[in-house]
């Protein structure tokens, strides 16, 4: 929650006042909720949780025709020092995310070889699709409108699939490779 927070004080602190729709919007536009894991779904919750913490308030709610209620909202004194609490920690702190697949690789040995191999091989060719697309976004004249560090940010990205790649293509291949020494890891 802390990355969908820091996300939400600080989308409020820049485009305030704002409505919820405007925040899920430009998250939703940054491809946020493959990267902070902030889900489209939850952040009307968590404007709610937010005000109801005093970090947010409400600046108006309108109605126009039958149209449901809209809330703007502005962000607290409260509200600015928790951001850039969240966003000191975020910058100097180092934290590593579960990784579900770190999980399963600890349980290599209840793979057989071949589909262990092909595991890795199909998760280079799903790496290498998402860098293809972060790199098509980088040229794409919609990104002309981001600010030159939400490039650097896909930048990132990029380079981490392109390390992830390499060492899932060096795995398949040293298990490839392993013959009857594939046998010996399975009875650990």
């Amino acid at each position: 929650m802390s990355a969908t927070r820091m996300m939400i004080l600080g989308l409020v602190q820049w485009l305030e006042p704002v409505h919820g729709y405007d925040v899920r919007r430009e998250l939703l536009s940054w491809s946020a909720e493959k990267w902070a894991n902030v889900q489209p779904g939850s952040i009307y919750h968590a404007l709610r949780k937010l005000t109801d913490e005093g970090l947010l308030h409400e600046v108006a709610t309108e109605q126009v025709g039958a149209r449901p209620a809209r809330t703007t909202y502005g962000i607290t004194d409260k509200g600015k020092a928790e951001f850039q609490s969240l966003l000191r920690n975020g910058w100097w702190n180092l934290t590593q995310a579960a990784d579900p697949f770190m999980a399963a690789f600890s349980f290599l040995p209840a793979l057989p070889r071949e589909e262990a191999v092909a595991a890795l091989r199909n998760r280079a060719i799903q790496l290498r699709a998402g860098a293809q697309q972060l790199e098509a976004a980088t040229t794409a004249d919609w990104a002309d409108n981001k600010p030159a560090y939400v490039a650097w940010m896909w930048e990132r990205s990029i380079a981490m699939a392109e390390a992830e790649i390499a060492w899932c293509e060096r795995t398949a291949k040293r298990i490839e490779t392993m013959g009857d020494a594939w046998t010996s890891i399975n009875q650990v």
